[in-house]
C-alpha cells in the first residue's frame, strides 16, 4: 500500500496536498482508500486539499470508499440542517454570528457515527473555520475529580421540543407520534407528551473507551446542552418564561442531580485551550474519527457552504 506524504498543521500530521492528480476524485479515492484509512486510524484526522469534488453524490461516493459504508442518515437531530442528496447534509444552519462550540457528533445520543466528513464548497469571506480538538487530550486535561464524577454518574439530557428550539417533527423526521414513541423505546429514551408537546430524557456516557484503541475519551455534550451554555440574559429570559422543567434542553447527571456550572466552565476552557484550526480552501475535504476528534465552527461573514456526511453508526456495548 502506497504511503501518503502527510504534512503538519499545528504540529499534527493531517494535511494531504493532491493538486493536479490527473484522475477523478472518486478514482483517486478508489486508489488511496486504504492509505487514507490508515492515516485516520493513526492520526484521527486528515485534511485532503486539491480534489475537485463536483456534487453531493460524488462526495457521498468518496465517503463510502473512505469509511467502508454509505453515509448514514441524520436521525434524532439536535441542529437544523438541510438534506442535499445521498445522506449528505448542510453543516448546522445557525446564524453566521454564532460560534458552535467543540463537540463530537451525536455524543448526546445512544448511537453516533464513528467517522464524519466535511466538504468546503464555498469558504466564508472572513473566518468561518472549523476548529477541531483531540478528545484524548481533553480527557487528560480535565481534572481527575470531574472526569471520575462524569464517568460514574453519566449524563442525562432533557429536551422539550418546541418552536423555541427544534420541534419534535424535525428532530424525529416524522409527524406521527407513534413513530416517535417507537424510536424512543428502541433507543432507551424516556418520553412523555406534555402540555407544550414532547419531553424526552436519555442517560448516556460521560467518558467512553474508543472501540479500536481502547483509550479513554471525553465524550458527551453536557457543556452544550446545559442551560449555562447560553448567554446570561437568554438564560434568565428562558427560565423566567418557561421555568427549568420546560427549558428546550438541559443536562444533569444520570442520577438527576445538578452538574456544577464551575465544572462545565472548566470543560469549556479545556476545549478552548486545546482546539486548533486551519483556513478553509474551496474543495477542502476534512475527515475525522468522530470519537477521537471534536469539531466546532467560528462565526463568519459572507456566503459559506460546508457539506457533511456521517459514517456508519456505532452502538456501544451495554
Amino acid at each position: 500500500m502506497e504511503k501518503l506524504n502527510i504534512q503538519e498543521i499545528a504540529g499534527r500530521k493531517m494535511l494531504l496536498q493532491t493538486a493536479n492528480i490527473g484522475i477523478s476524485p472518486v478514482d483517486w479515492a478508489v486508489q488511496y482508500k486504504e492509505a487514507v484509512a490508515a492515516v485516520l486510524a493513526e492520526e484521527g484526522a486528515l485534511l485532503i486539499r486539491g480534489l475537485n469534488i463536483k456534487s453531493g453524490e460524488e462526495f457521498s461516493r468518496m465517503l463510502t470508499l473512505f469509511f467502508g459504508s454509505e453515509p448514514g442518515a441524520y436521525t434524532y437531530r439536535s441542529t437544523p440542517r438541510t438534506s442535499v442528496e445521498h445522506n449528505i447534509y448542510t453543516a448546522s444552519e445557525y446564524h453566521p454570528s454564532e460560534t458552535i462550540p467543540q463537540h463530537n457528533e451525536n455524543a448526546y445520543a445512544h448511537t453516533w457515527p464513528l467517522t464524519i466528513g466535511f466538504l468546503c464548497v464555498q469558504k466564508a469571506a472572513t473566518m468561518g473555520n472549523t476548529p477541531i480538538s483531540d478528545s484524548r487530550v481533553a480527557y487528560a486535561q480535565i481534572p481527575a475529580d470531574i472526569r471520575e464524577e462524569f464517568e460514574r454518574k453519566k449524563v442525562m439530557y432533557v429536551r422539550n421540543y418546541s418552536d423555541v428550539d427544534l420541534p419534535w417533527t424535525e428532530v424525529f423526521q416524522t409527524t406521527e407520534k407513534g413513530e416517535v414513541e417507537a424510536f424512543c423505546k428502541a433507543h432507551n429514551i424516556g418520553f412523555e407528551w406534555t402540555e407544550t408537546g414532547l419531553r424526552t430524557k436519555q442517560i448516556n456516557q460521560g467518558v467512553i473507551q474508543h472501540p479500536v484503541t481502547a483509550e479513554k475519551l471525553w465524550f458527551n455534550q453536557a457543556h452544550l446542552f446545559h442551560v449555562s451554555s447560553l448567554q446570561e440574559d437568554l438564560q434568565e429570559s428562558l427560565l423566567d418564561l418557561l421555568g427549568e422543567e420546560f427549558l428546550p434542553r438541559n443536562a444533569y447527571f444520570g442520577d438527576g442531580t445538578p452538574i456544577d456550572t464551575e465544572a462545565l466552565s472548566i470543560i469549556r476552557e479545556v476545549y478552548d485551550n486545546t482546539k486548533f484550526s486551519f483556513q478553509w480552501e474551496n474543495q477542502d475535504l476534512l475527515l475525522l474519527d468522530n470519537m477521537l476528534f471534536t469539531h466546532g465552527r467560528e462565526p463568519f461573514s459572507g456566503d459559506r457552504k460546508v457539506l457533511v456526511g456521517m459514517g456508519r453508526n456505532y452502538i456501544p456495548a451495554s
